[in-house]
């Protein structure tokens, strides 16, 4: 593919590591490839993260691929499992859990279910375009809702302001959270990382709006590009105070599988002139590699250059006045009710 697609992220669609067989065209792919929404026949809800690095043990996801279209999204070789091509397969090809929140209920109601905080969504985002339309998130917060489970929701979309009556209940309880992605400050740069995702200043506005009604936000500075982005952490972390944030935390790059060839072409594409010096801090990051998977390592990376961006990362927080995390939620209104709900969709 000679020009990127318009409004996507990923300037190809590699084969799929699992695929014996593919097609090559000879032509360049359409450049306004549309977005095809597939019925995911999931017969669960939560999923379990078994993960130790990650501080949940279950999520919630309403949506397969995303169509946000971040180049660099670590989801993109999930899509792989499917059949499918982590690159603009990954945009364009989107799977939906109609059955979700009934299933939700089925799960939340049974006596086997500890409450526990559940993320919404632990993979791809929640609030991607197509959410205006089945408002699935929303139906999701509707059941958790009902059982005041508490959810902690990461997005990069303003769209999650529409579902604020339903996280300001649960906030009452003190069991909801939400945390607003802000990779850049540079609208442009925005642009062409994350081609249908929220603005950063929508994203502001948004973390703006929950605060005013009640609900903890925090900033996730995710993923910080070294030699791209690195050197806006302070900016973002004080826009992010002065919108309401009251915590932030951030995640190093890592380019798992064939999102390394993505990202490489997308540099080349749009900073020739720092491609090589990117992904020579990203390898300085990963011992030498463009991905370390291993557990605690892989969100955080190790070496000199990792070290320095953790302390410019905690000297600008301090400075903003935010914490290190959210406050803890809490599973002490949780009902279980005698009788299933009847589900108002």
């Amino acid at each position: 593919m000679t020009q990127p697609a318009r409004g996507r992220g990923a300037r190809s669609n590699p084969v799929g590591r699992f695929e014996p067989l593919h097609i090559e065209y000879e032509e360049n792919l359409p450049g306004n490839p549309g977005t095809v929404y597939l019925v995911d026949s999931s017969r669960s809800a939560l999923t379990r993260n078994e993960s130790p690095d990650i501080p949940f043990h279950f999520s919630v996801n309403p949506y397969r691929g995303c169509e946000h279209g971040c180049v660099y999204c670590y989801a993109r070789p999930t899509h792989e499992y499917l059949g499918f091509s982590c690159g603009l397969d990954f945009e364009t090809r989107i799977l939906v859990k109609e059955a979700l929140p009934r299933l939700l209920l089925r799960e939340l109601s049974s006596p086997r279910w500890t409450p526990q905080p559940v993320a919404l969504s632990g993979v791809t985002d929640p609030y991607q375009p197509v959410e205006r339309k089945l408002r699935l998130t929303r139906k999701v917060l509707e059941v958790l809702g009902g059982f005041r489970n508490p959810v902690v929701i990461t997005t990069k979309n303003f769209l999650v302001t529409r579902d604020i009556d339903l996280l300001q209940e649960l906030a009452s309880v003190g069991a909801a959270h939400v945390r607003l992605s802000v990779t850049t400050l540079d609208h442009e740069l925005q642009r062409r990382l994350e081609p249908r995702a929220a603005t950063p200043q929508r994203r502001l506005e948004a973390l703006a709006r929950l605060a005013s009604a009640g609900i903890p936000v925090g900033v996730s500075v995710a993923p910080v590009i070294p030699g791209l982005t690195d050197h806006e952490i302070p900016a973002v972390l004080q826009a992010a105070r002065e919108h309401g944030a009251v915590a932030a935390g951030f995640q190093l790059l890592r380019l798992p599988a064939a999102v390394s060839i993505l990202f490489t072409d997308w540099l080349k594409e749009y900073y020739p002139d720092r491609a090589s010096r990117v992904l020579h801090r990203i390898r300085e990051t990963h011992g030498g590699r463009l991905d370390d998977p291993r557990f605690h390592a892989r969100m955080r990376g190790e070496g000199t250059y990792a070290r320095q961006v953790a302390e410019l990362f905690d000297m600008a927080r301090r400075r903003s006045r935010l914490s290190a995390d959210l406050p803890p939620l809490s599973v002490a209104a949780f009902r279980r009710p005698e009788r299933q709900p009847r589900l108002p969709f």
